[in-house]
């Protein structure tokens, strides 16, 4: 198992006098009343409580977004710094669908929980003590390890991979990752979403990318026009780290020779994949 911790960014309704042990995760969005993304929370289902991660950029947007729908509950929304938050990163897709990396019952101030997006991602680890003294055989990482992890199994996370009144839900993939109910009742910004659903037609996705050759010194530009062979524009990028990120592609065009051009008048080329976690029907 690898460890990395993220930064704090988290949101609790309802705070306990103590964090119950392990509880089940799942995966949510806020989105527009255009079916734009607001807002991605994996939430930690703790009754009486709901323990919600988010990017820590957005931390004071959610909490004043989640205060527009409190009305007259008697619901508190307040941040916990002091409830760390590690990822437990599988070394083998194997190791990814076997047991948890630790008991259960472990400490009274630790959750563990699946990551709700795809079990390649691992475990969720949610404790105020030292992550790694947890997990028997761990080894420590650091945040580029999460993100380039992350990259490569095409999982995006945050506001530079999902940027708020921009990414599409479909389009991002977040039905994949259980962040889409097709069967909830009525909700804001679901017209879009529903009717891209039931059309079946989704031309553009965010696809995993790795880019090849030296790359600029300043990097790749979010947004920078991803194009063929022959000049023709196939998507934009997204964001990365290095040589891996995601560019939001048109299907069409992934299998083939793709590249960006730099500010210095040059060009990196661009393979894009498909996941093999993802749904066999969108391969």
């Amino acid at each position: 198992m690898s460890f990395c911790e993220k930064p704090p960014g988290r949101v609790q309704r309802g705070v306990p006098s103590v964090i119950p042990p392990a509880g089940g995760g799942f995966f949510a969005i806020c989105i527009f009343s255009s079916g734009r993304c607001l807002l991605r929370l994996p939430e930690h289902d703790e009754a009486p409580a709901f323990l919600l991660e988010c990017d820590r950029a957005v931390l004071g947007a959610l909490q004043t977004h989640l205060a527009l729908y409190k009305i007259r509950r008697k619901v508190t929304v307040e941040p916990r710094p002091k409830l760390r938050v590690w990822a437990v990163l599988p070394r083998t897709p194997e190791e990814a669908g076997g047991a948890a990396p630790l008991p259960e019952q472990a400490e009274r101030t630790t959750i563990l929980t699946r990551d709700p997006r795809t079990t390649r991602m691992g475990w969720r680890l949610l404790t105020q003590d030292e992550g790694l003294a947890l997990v028997p055989g761990g080894r420590l990482g650091d945040l580029r390890d999460y993100h380039r992890y992350r990259y490569q199994q095409g999982v995006p996370e945050g506001i530079h991979d999902l940027p708020p009144g921009v990414a599409l839900p479909l389009e991002s993939n977040l039905a994949f990752m259980n962040g889409v109910s097709f069967t909830k009742g009525c909700y804001v910004g679901q017209e879009l979403t529903a009717r891209t659903h039931h059309m079946g037609v989704i031309r553009k996705r965010l696809f995993p990318v790795r880019l090849l050759g030296p790359l600029p010194a300043c990097g790749i530009s979010p947004g920078a026009l991803v194009l063929t062979a022959s000049g023709q524009a196939a998507g934009k990028y997204r964001a990365g780290h290095g040589d891996l990120g995601l560019a939001l592609l048109r299907s069409e065009h992934i299998k083939g020779p793709l590249h960006i051009r730099t500010a210095e008048s040059g060009q990196v080329a661009l393979t894009a994949t498909v996941p093999d976690w993802w749904p066999t029907t969108t391969k």
